[in-house]
């Protein structure tokens, strides 16, 4: 159900399933309904997993209500994380690089701030960050990561030396 809302160029677990074409992109990317509903598909797999897109122009996102729940079952299920790397690379497909960047961040707060998140936290650092298109945001994403990385010393997503003379 989700692999069908979020179409990528690339085969995925189910092989039926045909890879989008560049110019399947294009033409979904001209099409406002089909960008309307790209979007509602995003909040339906946002809300299943505890998340509320607050502004859908930003791509600003908090916790839902439910999230506690929600958070259990990201935390039990570890297929989710797949799901989740899915959707972060159709949003880059689809023009939403900064949907990217606010769902990589909110998952890196919440495994790394917060600590609510802990089965998600490989994931989040091994998969969700490198999905973000933009070089710039995703440096800023490991810098983020690595602030927060306890220990910090055992941080392996980015050289120390980089990362303590940033910005």
């Amino acid at each position: 159900f989700p692999f069908r809302l979020f179409p990528l160029r690339e085969h995925g677990m189910n092989w039926r399933a045909k890879p989008l074409t560049c110019q399947e992109i294009q033409a979904f990317k001209k099409s406002q309904e089909v960008m309307q509903r790209f979007v509602r598909s995003y909040q339906l797999m946002l809300r299943f997993y505890g998340i509320h897109l607050v502004n859908e122009e930003t791509g600003e996102l908090k916790r839902a209500e439910n999230w506690a729940e929600r958070f259990q079952n990201l935390n039990r299920f570890s297929h989710n994380n797949l799901r989740i790397t899915r959707i972060l690379k159709c949003l880059g497909e689809m023009g939403y690089e900064h949907y990217q960047v606010h769902l990589v961040k909110f998952f890196l707060t919440e495994t790394l701030v917060n600590e609510t998140l802990p089965n998600v936290k490989r994931s989040a650092l091994d998969y969700f960050l490198f999905t973000v298109r933009s070089k710039r945001k995703r440096r800023e994403l490991v810098y983020y990561a690595w602030q927060h990385y306890k220990p910090q010393g055992s941080f392996v997503w980015g050289p120390h030396e980089k990362l303590s003379k940033y910005r």
